[in-house]
């Protein structure tokens, strides 16, 4: 962690911890899903840019979107045994995090309108062409600097 963070912390009489206590592999875990949405669609390149840095921002907002408003998800509820003995997990129906929020019903009805808002403005095809071009464009800008720095053959 940055020093200027936990000096921070400490200003603001913030605990610092670094995860639950006894569960020494819950930040990996977290890194590891963030982790594998960034490289899913940014892939693995090095950007230094600023036109890098905000196409990426523009992909960031464009895969958030569409992973919050428009990709179901199921989430695990309870454990089953089968007739063999082992168990089993079980899984409620597949909602979006969005649905998930508004059926929790903890959003003032200003949030649930702006939110609601966002959502009927959303045209799924046009977001995944948009990140397929972005996409697109951080390869061949990876690309063109990758073949600037290797020796002529």
């Amino acid at each position: 962690m940055n020093w200027g963070v936990i000096a921070w912390a400490d200003t603001h009489e913030i605990p610092v911890t670094r995860g639950r206590p006894y569960k020494h592999n819950d930040n990996a875990n977290v890194e590891q899903r963030n982790g594998d949405w960034v490289r899913r669609h940014a892939f693995r390149y090095r950007y230094e840019t600023k036109h890098e840095m905000d196409l990426l921002n523009e992909l960031w907002g464009l895969v958030m979107a569409r992973k919050n408003y428009l990709l179901p998800c199921v989430k695990a509820v309870d454990w089953a045994h089968t007739k063999a003995g082992r168990k089993k997990r079980i899984y409620d129906a597949p909602r979006t995090p969005y649905q998930r929020l508004l059926d929790a019903g903890v959003l003032d009805t200003k949030t649930t309108d702006r939110l609601t808002r966002e959502h009927e403005t959303l045209n799924p095809a046009q977001i995944t062409r948009r990140i397929t071009q972005i996409q697109q464009q951080l390869i061949e800008l990876a690309a063109a600097r990758t073949q600037g720095t290797r020796p002529a053959a």
